[in-house]
């Protein structure tokens, strides 16, 4: 059919509704509507069409406001927006009511700043449930431990976490760089280390070390992400050399048992034996002092002895053997003298027993101010004493 022919544009009888009719009876509706006689043709250039006219423009200008006032959006206190120009960053907005131009203009990504995220290195889930291939790493005495650590994390830059992560909105790729990152500062770390460091008192440094080397890696990649803390979960030997590891430590530990003891044992030992020292050199220099004090004297006496016996020889003799004699006798309990009269008899002086009489005398004795004094001989044995004078004078006579 040509659009010369008369019969376009009208409905017929086996054909869709004509266009132009389904119009005119819609703008008849809304005419009888809005008060409008029944027989009014209403067109384009009439009252209705006026109207029509009218009621699209409010209709647009609806649109237009819910078009505009899609553009609010709220961001949190504990959030950053990120709003996007045709997909090219425009401003990072803070917490809030905020505007941006509706889209397909610009848009707005919600970026949850305080959020405390986390990623397992070395298992899943549970401790139990390990991962050989991230777990098992080198010392640097070259002995394989399994080590298990949890890195948790936080958002520092919404910017750089959105555009140098492709899947940010997920939280895939800042896991996935954050885990590379992990491991490859805990291999580094523990590289560094000697196993028995790693295993007994090295956790707390290896974790600060570890932490620090995985937030310069992340800052290198300029990830936006920042590290809060590395839990070192578990470290120790692979489980088929857990036995030899285990004997290893107790040996170590019964070196250290050993050496205290020892240092203890000297400890005890050394000071008595410094002491015993001591005292010894100091007895050896008084005995060195007294017998250099004694020969000294004994030289000065007999030096005096030597000068007054040059000048009375026999009252010298005499003096020095009483003196001589009186210390001999004064450790002795009993006397035996020989006297040369020619009776053949000897003369007995029990001194001891004298001595025990003359402690038994009378208290009246010793008030009376009787009592013999120190070195003499008591009342009793007066009788013997000119026998004894007797045969000390008849040995000197007899010299």
């Amino acid at each position: 059919m040509s659009q010369t022919d008369t019969q376009w544009g009208k409905r017929r009888n086996d054909g869709p509704p004509d266009l132009d009719e389904l119009i005119r009876k819609y703008m008849g509706k809304l005419k009888l509507f809005l008060g409008g006689k029944p027989g009014e043709q209403a067109g384009p250039t009439g009252p209705s069409g006026q109207m029509a006219a009218g009621v699209g423009g409010v209709v647009l200008a609806v649109l237009a406001l819910l078009w505009i006032a899609s553009g609010f959006y709220v961001v949190d206190l504990r959030e950053q927006g990120v709003v996007l120009r045709f997909g090219r960053y425009v401003e990072t907005t803070e917490p809030g009511l905020r505007w941006r131009m509706p889209w397909p203009v610009e848009k707005h990504e919600i970026v949850k700043m305080s959020e405390v995220r986390s990623v397992e290195v070395g298992f899943h889930g549970d401790v139990k449930n390990r991962v050989a291939d991230e777990s098992l790493m080198l010392t640097q005495d070259q002995n394989i431990i399994d080590v298990q650590l949890e890195v948790q994390y936080d958002i520092k830059d919404a910017k750089s976490f959105l555009f140098n992560n492709a899947r940010a909105e997920s939280d895939m790729d800042a896991k996935d760089i954050v885990k590379q990152a992990a491991e490859t500062a805990i291999r580094e770390v523990v590289g560094r280390n000697k196993v028995d460091f790693v295993l007994n008192e090295g956790r707390g440094q290896i974790s600060a070390d570890t932490t620090r080397l995985i937030q310069s890696l992340l800052d290198d990649y300029n990830s936006g992400v920042r590290v809060s803390r590395v839990n070192i979960n578990d470290i120790q030997p692979p489980e088929p050399v857990q036995a030899a590891f285990a004997d290893a430590v107790k040996a170590g530990q019964d070196k250290v048992k050993l050496k205290n003891e020892g240092l203890a044992y000297a400890n005890d030992v050394i000071p008595k034996a410094s002491g015993l020292a001591s005292r010894l050199q100091e007895e050896a220099e008084g005995y060195k002092q007294s017998v250099i004090a004694r020969a000294e004297g004994d030289a000065a006496r007999f030096r005096q002895i030597a000068s007054e016996y040059a000048k009375a020889p026999q009252v010298t003799r005499d003096r020095m053997y009483i003196d001589t004699m009186q210390q001999i006798m004064s450790s002795t309990t009993k006397v035996l003298v020989d006297q040369k009269s020619g009776s053949g008899n000897l003369l007995y002086l029990p001194l001891d027993k004298l001595m025990q009489m003359a402690g038994s005398q009378p208290q009246t004795a010793a008030s009376a101010g009787d009592s013999p004094r120190a070195g003499e001989l008591p009342a009793v044995a007066a009788e013997s004493r000119p026998k004894l004078d007797l045969t000390i004078r008849s040995e000197r006579e007899s010299r």
